[in-house]
């Protein structure tokens, strides 16, 4: 618990850090959304176009880990959509709903406790569940909320306005114009990679400030369902994980040590993604606040448990 605990704290301290600043009138009312500005446009593309360049597909090539990962992702993504959209919620709003209960911290959390639990190997999986969060995941989530903001009626019109705002969302075009430099075989140039390296690294503590900046915001905003933020928190710290095991476990059969580190990330708290994507698009963004914040306390609880359980 104590090794979980320090992991999380750096999480806590950034939050904090945003919550102080806008408090103490260090940073101003506009502050939330010009930093998650340039997360969203420099920040973030930069780390996603890093990691993709790369990636070394013949390595990370499992697909077993592949299928289970990313379809536990998916199905819990789906069904909060599906029920959003039922209760009669926009597409963006249930899209963002979607991600509060499926994307995973791998970037921040997943790297420590992944060596935590099974040493340098865990590195390949929590690199290859990175790329499935922050473009798998992370890109259906954008694609919902681009179908969703475009309500024209005929499909042929809504299909081209959606690709058009597809082709000039960094947040896809970045690691899509990465992948294609890595399958290319091409290497970039060191300053070029430091200059990824140090934009990239901005992307997390960015966002994670900006979140406190929300908190601490004098602001009107509907109210958050206690119940509906209770059943986010169960999906991802539960439903998530326990869906990627049985499908790890049982239905792909993969090796205990791919089952137990598959688990171990679909289990990680939510991650800023959703925030920024709920900021970025002007939604309410209370409840994934909240989400990111109850998650990540009492993930402390439950990713302790699980190690103690299969370690």
């Amino acid at each position: 618990m104590l090794s979980t605990l320090l992991t999380v704290l750096p999480i806590f301290a950034l939050i904090l850090v945003g919550w102080l600043a806008r408090r103490l009138g260090a940073l101003g009312p506009h502050a939330t959304t010009e930093l998650n500005r340039f997360v969203v446009w420099l920040a973030l593309p930069a780390l996603l176009f890093d990691v993709m360049a790369k990636a070394n597909w013949s390595e990370l090539w499992q697909p077993g880990f592949i299928a289970a990962f990313a379809i536990g992702g998916l199905v819990v993504f789906a069904l909060t959509v599906a029920g959003r959209l039922l209760r009669g919620a926009p597409l963006p709003d249930a899209a963002v709903d979607g991600l509060n209960t499926a994307y995973p911290n791998t970037g921040y959390m997943g790297f420590p406790l992944g060596v935590l639990a099974l040493g340098p190997g865990a590195v390949g999986p929590v690199t290859l569940a990175m790329i499935l969060t922050v473009c798998g995941i992370f890109g259906v989530g954008i694609v919902c909320i681009e179908i969703g903001l475009r309500t024209e009626k005929g499909r042929g019109s809504v299909a081209v306005k959606v690709a058009k705002a597809l082709g000039k969302n960094p947040l896809l075009v970045a690691p899509a114009l990465g992948a294609l430099v890595s399958l290319s075989g091409l290497s970039l140039p060191a300053p070029a990679e430091t200059f990824l390296k140090l934009l990239g690294e901005a992307a997390s503590p960015c966002a994670l400030v900006a979140l406190g900046l929300f908190l601490a915001a004098d602001r009107t905003a509907a109210p958050v369902s206690n119940s509906l933020c209770s059943l986010y928190v169960l999906a991802k710290l539960v439903v998530q994980p326990v869906v990627t095991w049985v499908l790890a476990a049982l239905v792909f059969q993969l090796p205990s040590s791919l089952t137990i580190i598959a688990t171990l990330l679909a289990a990680l708290p939510t991650g800023t993604g959703p925030f920024m994507l709920a900021e970025y698009y002007n939604r309410e963004a209370s409840m994934t606040a909240r989400v990111i914040l109850i998650s990540t306390v009492l993930s402390v609880l439950t990713v302790s448990g699980y190690l103690a359980w299969v370690l």
